[in-house]
């Protein structure tokens, strides 16, 4: 299984920006993490130096996001959605982007219930609870 490191993340990412000022060609993961960057201007500036990057603590400046962090959720909610796992994520983010009129909503919305599985199960100590989380945002989707 990959578990990448957190700098393998971060140099990922900035390798991903760097292709894509270069107009380089790219595997299909580099291809849907460019799209997620491509929304989000704002951290290009952190994409520009790879080790920069690496040495960032961004539990030191919490007034700010961490871009990685933010853009692997979206890399991770892509996923979920690919696979459809766990089952039902697919069609509750779908009916969240058809709500909202936008996918990149919708994988924020999405994020912030991912973020309360993972707070949950760590305060817990129990596993994470998938189905619990795709209920999350299937009434997110659902609402008035």
């Amino acid at each position: 299984m990959f578990n990448p490191t957190q700098a393998d993340v971060r140099r990922f990412l900035c390798g991903v920006h760097a292709k894509t000022a270069a107009q380089a060609p790219m595997e299909a993961i580099e291809t849907l993490a460019s799209l997620w960057i491509a929304e989000h201007p704002e951290y290009h500036v952190d994409l520009q130096d790879a080790d920069a990057a690496v040495a960032r603590n961004y539990d030191d400046t919490p007034e700010r996001s961490n871009p990685f962090l933010h853009l692997s959720m979206h890399l991770s909610v892509s996923e979920q959605c690919s696979i459809d796992q766990p089952r039902g994520i697919r069609q509750a983010v779908e009916l969240l982007a058809h709500r909202l009129d936008s996918l990149h909503d919708a994988h924020h919305v999405a994020m912030e219930c991912l973020g309360e599985m993972l707070w949950e199960s760590q305060r817990s100590g129990k596993p994470p609870d998938g189905e619990a989380y795709v209920e999350r945002v299937q009434r997110r989707a659902t609402r008035n």
